[in-house]
């Protein structure tokens, strides 16, 4: 499907951070290059029943995750719905994410919930969602799937990193769009920020007020996940086996281990920025997005460790809070003109593909 040039979608992000639903009505041009506008957009905090159960989703029974699974695909048609309404709004289509509960790609498997046929008769709109498991299917990693959006949408970074509950890295390197989970980041940042009563820590302020602890730094950087190599992901199932019984074996304060999780994260990165540097005169961009570009303190330590080659730079509000549903709004779009909506280069796939299950009116 190539016409028309201008597609106007919802795209629907659920983070591993369990924040709520990102929610962006967005417009896509293909000209020379495509174009994009952030229409409306706005996080729905999700009702008591369904901010228990997602976050848990990956510890209950088969029959229970599928009664879950179309009341969360209902839940969020209905959202829509609304938005919609209100906004007097008819958009071709809605790209959803879906809320990840199983992220196993080295067993062939990966589960994001969200029913499609529930979420498309309660809206009344088509639905495209389950992007990761074609992917997956064709020996990737399924993940990250933002960096086709990075590479189309935002070609003016020389890096695009995102600051979720977990943090990844896209670049071109040798001509190839390449991106990877360089460490976990708000998974594990809110988890000890909810120890002290704080839904998360704001600007980093809690962390600030630590210290870090070299020991527990140490054993951070050896944990497996950092000696894999080429296409790699983190999933919330890695996080709680590897690193939370890490931090929470001995008695540490939490800012201190705040403190010593930012240190890790800023090492992490700034590493990975240092290796993929290109040598050249000219200054390289880092776009930052996520919830994490809101920490000052990250922001602060991860500047002093890149140094001046490297120019940071946090965009706009909007843009911070929503570009991950922004960009799955444009895989919809790439899907629905069956055009490659998942890099191979990325993934580690056997070939770029693109993937996206389809619900409503197209093929």
């Amino acid at each position: 499907m190539i016409e028309p040039y201008r597609y106007e979608l919802i795209g629907l992000m659920s983070g591993t951070s369990g924040d709520g639903l990102d929610l962006a009505y967005c417009s896509f041009e293909k000209n020379a290059h495509w174009s994009f506008e952030i229409l409306k957009a706005e996080t729905i905090p999700f009702p008591d029943n369904l901010e228990h159960a997602l976050p848990a989703a990956h510890q209950i029974d088969a029959e229970s995750l599928e009664f879950l699974n179309i009341e969360f695909g209902t839940w969020m048609g209905n959202v829509v719905k609304n938005f919609c309404r209100e906004q007097g709004i008819q958009p071709t289509a809605i790209a959803s994410h879906g809320h990840t509960v199983f992220h196993r790609p080295e067993k062939g498997m990966t589960r994001q919930i969200g029913d499609g046929y529930a979420l498309w008769q309660a809206s009344g709109i088509p639905v495209i969602n389950d992007f990761r498991k074609l992917d997956v299917v064709l020996g990737g990693q399924g993940a990250p799937l933002v960096p086709i959006g990075d590479a189309l949408l935002f070609p003016q970074y020389d890096f695009a990193l995102n600051l979720g509950g977990i943090a990844n890295i896209s670049l071109e390197k040798n001509r190839h769009r390449t991106a990877f989970d360089t460490c976990p980041f708000n998974l594990l940042m809110n988890h000890f920020a909810q120890k002290v009563g704080k839904t998360f820590d704001t600007n980093g302020d809690i962390a600030r007020k630590g210290n870090v602890i070299p020991e527990l730094l140490t054993s951070l950087h050896q944990l497996p996940y950092y000696a894999q190599k080429g296409a790699k992901s983190l999933g919330r199932e890695h996080v709680e086996r590897d690193f939370l019984p890490l931090l929470e074996k001995a008695d540490y304060s939490v800012p201190d281990v705040l403190a010593t999780l930012i240190e890790h994260y800023a090492i992490c990165i700034s590493h990975t920025i240092g290796e993929e540097t290109q040598p050249s005169s000219k200054k390289q961009k880092l776009l930052i997005t996520g919830g994490g570009a809101y920490n000052a303190f990250f922001i602060e330590t991860l500047s002093k460790k890149i140094g001046s080659h490297v120019t940071l730079t946090l965009p706009e509000n909007q843009l911070i809070d929503f570009k991950e549903a922004l960009v799955f709004a444009f895989l919809g779009v790439l899907r629905l003109r069956g055009e490659i909506n998942c890099l191979a280069s990325v993934t580690g796939a056997s070939q770029s593909s693109c993937g996206g299950t389809v619900f409503g009116l197209f093929p």
